[in-house]
Formats: structure tokens, sequence, C-alpha cells
């Protein structure tokens, strides 16, 4: 209190270290209101700094369940191609069966008529290929 009563009384003297306090004083005035500034806007980009992170977290989780759902969707598509694929191998295997019966048949029935005719089909080379042939599994 005695120093502040010193300052004061010095103050008041109005000679050159009076004028010279009154400066200094100013400057830690205008000095103290510019750092108060700088803190004030120190506080703001930190705001804006911590409300940017929080908004990427949100967009990284959003990104995170849209891959997800991509993901669904592709593994989904894989799984209706390879359903659709299924079916046509199995439509492509009971074709192939039905056409490998009659095909049997065809040659059974010209075995048969070969050997009804009576021909000696050992003795011709062509009919004998046939015949031959005939006896192939298919």
């Amino acid at each position: 209190m005695q120093v502040m009563a010193a300052l004061r009384d010095k103050m008041k003297q109005n000679d050159n270290d009076s004028q010279l306090m009154l400066e200094t004083l100013q400057d830690i005035v205008r000095l103290s209101e510019a750092v108060a500034v700088c803190q004030q806007v120190i506080r703001e980009k930190e705001q804006k700094v911590a409300d940017i992170q929080k908004e990427r977290l949100l967009l990284k989780k959003v990104g995170r369940q849209k891959l997800m759902e991509i993901h669904d969707m592709m593994n989904k598509l894989k799984e209706k191609q390879t359903t659709g694929e299924v079916k046509v191998l199995e439509e492509m295997r009971i074709a192939y069966q039905k056409e490998r019966k009659i095909t049997s048949v065809i040659q059974n029935v010209l075995q048969c008529i070969i050997l009804g005719s009576r021909v000696n089909w050992a003795e011709d080379p062509s009919l004998k290929a046939v015949v031959l042939q005939l006896e192939k599994k298919i």
C-alpha cells in the first residue's frame, strides 16, 4: 500500500519521471488489452478446432457405416450372382442328362435296326465303324 501511495504522489508531481511512469502504465494497459484480445482469439480458434474435430469424427463414423453398407450390398450381389450361376449350371446339367438319354435311346434303336436287318455288319467297314461307335459310352 505504501508503494501505491508513493506512486500516486509521484504521478501528481507532473514532472519528467511521472510522465515516464504514466507512459509506462499506458503501455502496460495497451499490452494487457492486446493480450486479452489475443487470448479471446485463441479461445475462439480452439473452439473451432474442437468443432472441426467433432465433425470429422462424425464424418468418420458415417463413412464407416456407408462402407459397411457397400460391403453388405456387394456380398448380397455376389450371393445373388452365385445363386444365379448355380441355377444356370443346374439347368444345363439337367438339359445335358436329357440329351444323353435321348442319344442312348437313338443308339439302341439304330443297333437294333442293324442287327434286325440281318446284314453282316462285320464285313462292311462303314457299317462296322457305325456299330462299334454305337458301343461306346456317351
